[in-house]
């Protein structure tokens, strides 16, 4: 067989522990995207290695966002501003055009 060692698969079920997900809040079968309804309330669940148990509640995916991706919120580090991209014609992403004195690319 080839399956994996059991060490390596408790440590990738183990880094899962903790992580947070947002279910949206809506009656019946509705849809449960977070696209379709992103003024839904949403109920945070967190992973503790066997089950999904509730962890808080958000007003709106935007509410719930924020709180699944707290680095997207933070501030850029000011620093060192990486420099712009030259003039130019961009040569190397445009096949050049045939020359007539039969240099370059091959005609067809």
């Amino acid at each position: 067989m080839d399956d994996e060692p059991l060490k390596d698969w408790a440590e990738r079920r183990d880094a899962k522990i903790g992580r947070l997900r947002a279910v949206p809040v809506v009656s019946g079968d509705g849809p449960k995207a977070s696209h379709l309804n992103p003024d839904a309330p949403r109920a945070i669940e967190r992973w503790n290695g066997h089950t999904l148990e509730p962890y808080g509640f958000v007003a709106n995916l935007a509410e719930a966002k924020a709180l699944l991706h707290p680095e997207v919120n933070e501030p850029t580090p000011t620093g060192p501003v990486p420099k712009p991209l030259g003039s130019g014609t961009g040569k190397h992403r445009k096949p050049q055009s045939p020359t007539s004195d039969g240099e370059g690319p091959a005609q067809r």
